[in-house]
């Protein structure tokens, strides 16, 4: 089992900048794939970004490519997304999300096998 917290949501202004951070407890934290998906108001949960065990490899969203960096700390167990430029349309909530490193780095939802409870960022216009 992998549990994971993310915290540094909040709110503020178009063109601000915020960073989300995941700590994972349970199973080793450098097996996994990790990856960073939001769901805004009313539509689905959308993939954002996500980042391979070795750190070797990363993955985005069009939609925040240039303007969002994943990145991780392996020796402290920490996944993390800074979000720069930020705009109204990145309003959503956000969560980390896991899977084992023997599968390949992937964008699909149904791939994650563990979820964090997810953490608001609102982005005033």
């Amino acid at each position: 089992q992998v549990q994971l917290v993310e915290s540094g949501g909040g709110l503020v202004q178009a063109g601000g900048s915020l960073r989300l951070s995941c700590t994972a407890s349970g199973r080793a934290f450098s097996s996994m794939h990790m990856a960073w998906f939001r769901q805004a108001p009313g539509k689905e949960r959308e993939f954002v970004a996500a980042i391979r065990w070795s750190v070797d490899a990363t993955r985005y969203a069009d939609s925040v490519k240039g303007r969002f960096t994943i990145s991780r700390d392996n020796a402290k167990n920490t996944l993390y997304l800074q979000m720069n430029s930020l705009k109204p349309e990145d309003t959503a909530v956000y969560y980390c999300a896991a899977r084992a490193a023997s599968a390949e780095l992937t964008v699909a939802e149904w791939a994650y096998n563990y979820w964090g409870q997810g953490t608001q960022v609102t982005v005033s216009s």
